[in-house]
């Protein structure tokens, strides 16, 4: 604690299970900036010009307390096996940061990997304050088509996917996540329950593939749009924009401001 009595504008620590994690900011509402978002900036290349890790906290740290972590088993964080990578796993682990950073109930912010993680966390406990689903369909969710294209990709991962990765058989951790997601019934049941506030954001030109198998983010979500408005998310089509949007705080954080600023 400083002088004043608040908390310093940045702590860190590791968790016990090798999970590096910062928080910035000195007071405010507290929300977890999840993937693609790490605590150390050169984890995740940036979409052209400076990481978008210092960018993103520019844009937040003035009203909200942000942590964030390197994860999964990227930067300063220890490597999780990949056969451990369930979704199971993710959460505690996710929880396990936010014990650790003092975050008993939170928002979450996540981007596809993140956005995934982000309503597994809101479904499976009540420590969620608000929902932020970046550039992923929190409904119909190409979770099937996620898997088959990590089996193939995981032969020989592509080239920006060994970009983040410490070693090529570490691609098998998104076939064990994905497997372990196949069935999840989030229409019929979990995202219906939600009650806390959501927003999905997405690029109006998202397009995306793994193993040349499309998954039309975009698509996905515009066709569900009037559904989950009916649910209770808000929705945000960005025109003229694609998947990068994810990565782009210039753009994507005074959209996700306007709603936390009103929501929390």
């Amino acid at each position: 604690m400083s002088a004043h009595g608040a908390p310093p504008a940045v702590t860190s620590g590791t968790t016990r299970s090798g999970i590096y994690f910062e928080v910035h900011g000195r007071a405010g509402p507290l929300l977890f900036l999840g993937f693609p978002v790490t605590a150390s900036p050169d984890a995740i290349p940036s979409m052209g010009g400076s990481p978008a890790g210092p960018r993103f906290l520019a844009g937040l740290t003035d009203r909200y307390r942000v942590l964030v972590a390197d994860y999964p088993s990227l930067g300063r964080s220890s490597t999780i096996p990949s056969a451990e990578f369930t979704v199971d796993r993710v959460c505690a682990d996710l929880l396990e940061v936010a014990d650790a950073a003092g975050f008993a109930r939170f928002a979450w912010w996540g981007g596809t990997f993140g956005a995934i993680a982000g309503l597994q966390l809101a479904t499976r406990t009540d420590r969620i304050t608000a929902l932020v689903s970046a550039g992923w369909p929190p409904l119909g969710g190409p979770y099937a088509a996620m898997l088959e294209g990590t089996r193939i990709n995981a032969i020989d991962p592509p080239p920006h996917a060994r970009m983040i990765l410490r070693e090529p058989a570490q691609y098998q951790q998104w076939v064990t996540f994905y497997e372990s997601l196949a069935g999840w019934p989030e229409e019929a049941a979990a995202v219906r329950r939600l009650s806390c506030p959501r927003l999905v954001a997405f690029g109006a030109n998202a397009e995306a593939d793994v193993a040349g198998i499309p998954l039309h983010p975009a698509a996905t979500i515009r066709a569900r749009r009037t559904e989950l408005e009916a649910l209770g998310w808000q929705v945000i089509e960005v025109p003229d924009r694609d998947s990068a949007l994810i990565l782009d705080p210039e753009t994507l954080v005074p959209i996700v401001r306007r709603f936390l600023d009103t929501v929390l």
